[in-house]
């Protein structure tokens, strides 16, 4: 481990889960709007999804993606199509008058939360990317896997600290008498990141 910076490592994914993004704007939208248990769940499946691209990008899925067009693109494709189905989604309910139904009717179950922030998660294509510059700059060439292992439970249990952190954040009653008061607000705010995070993905071009 002596020569893997893992202070840089983490640093930097420090910074890229606790900037505003689409998992922790939907975190957000969830655990305000049904409450901790669906916001919690939410960051799980968003922790597992990671989990998931960090493990891909350690044993150079990144590199096949990118050396691959058509896999890329397809990825790109759904996650952009994804978050702008939410974006339609918080636009409707910012349009929808009146008070927002009572959450013990609309609270999802636990596994439709976890399946919304993996689906979320993993049609991200530049999380992939993130964690192969990530491990390009603080891993040297030639790692032995247990110290490449080290470093993904590191990243690992910093994601679960953060992603879960915010759930229980915005999950207060504070938060969600926010919510309530300020709705409409809210949603809208929801539906243009949506937009927009939608937009960069399908804008962006990556070589």
């Amino acid at each position: 481990m002596e020569n893997v910076n893992l202070v840089l490592i983490l640093a930097a994914a420090f910074l890229g889960a606790v900037s505003p993004g689409p998992a922790t704007l939907t975190i957000a939208c969830t655990a305000m709007q049904h409450g901790r248990k669906p916001g919690l769940a939410l960051a799980a499946a968003v922790c597992t999804g990671s989990l998931i691209w960090s493990v891909s990008a350690a044993f150079g899925l990144g590199a096949v993606m990118l050396a691959n067009a058509w896999m890329f693109e397809a990825v790109r494709y759904i996650g952009a199509g994804y978050l702008m189905y939410l974006a339609i989604r918080s636009a409707r309910s910012a349009l929808r008058h009146g008070a927002p139904a009572l959450r013990a009717s609309a609270v999802p179950t636990l596994r439709s939360a976890y399946g919304k922030g993996l689906a979320l998660h993993l049609t991200n294509p530049k999380a992939v990317l993130f964690f192969g510059s990530l491990y390009a700059i603080g891993l040297p060439p030639g790692t032995p896997v247990s110290a490449l292992l080290v470093v993904m439970a590191a990243i690992a249990v910093q994601s679960i600290l953060i992603f879960h952190g915010y759930a229980l954040l915005f999950s207060s009653q504070e938060a969600s008498r926010i919510y309530l008061r300020l709705r409409r607000g809210f949603e809208a705010a929801f539906a243009a990141a949506f937009g927009a995070a939608s937009w960069q993905i399908l804008a962006a071009r990556f070589s």
